[in-house]
């Protein structure tokens, strides 16, 4: 089993920023795999923001490129989301993620994680 807690959420204005950040625990090699932020707003399908492979390889959704960053300290197993110019459309409850294996294409997809966190709140005010 592996266990992912995220922090960090939080009220910031429009334009703000935040940093999340995920511990991963558990039965865990010495390097993950795979590892994204997802988040989901009320009423809408959960999405996939960000993600990070074993070779570093980072992926982001057309809508925060150049805004957010993802990041990892293996060493901590911690992974980090650093957002900056945070819209009014973007409050969601973001969830940290932990997969085996996916092509790069696909870092961004529900289905290619097996494990969650319980997700922190992140609420932006125009």
């Amino acid at each position: 089993q592996v266990q992912l807690v995220e922090s960090g959420g939080g009220s910031v204005q429009a334009g703000g920023s935040l940093r999340l950040s995920c511990v991963v625990s558990g039965n865990t090699y010495s390097t993950y795999s795979i590892m994204g932020w997802f988040r989901q707003a009320p009423v809408k399908e959960r999405e996939g923001v960000s993600a990070i492979n074993r070779d570093g390889r980072t992926s982001y959704a057309d809508s925060v490129k150049g805004r957010f960053t993802i990041s990892k300290q293996n060493a901590e197993n911690t992974l980090y989301f650093q957002m900056n110019s945070l819209k009014p459309e973007e409050p969601a409850m973001y969830y940290c993620a932990y997969g085996a294996w996916a092509p790069f294409a696909g870092l961004l997809r529900k289905d290619a994680y097996r494990y969650w966190g319980q997700g922190t709140q992140v609420t932006v005010s125009s």
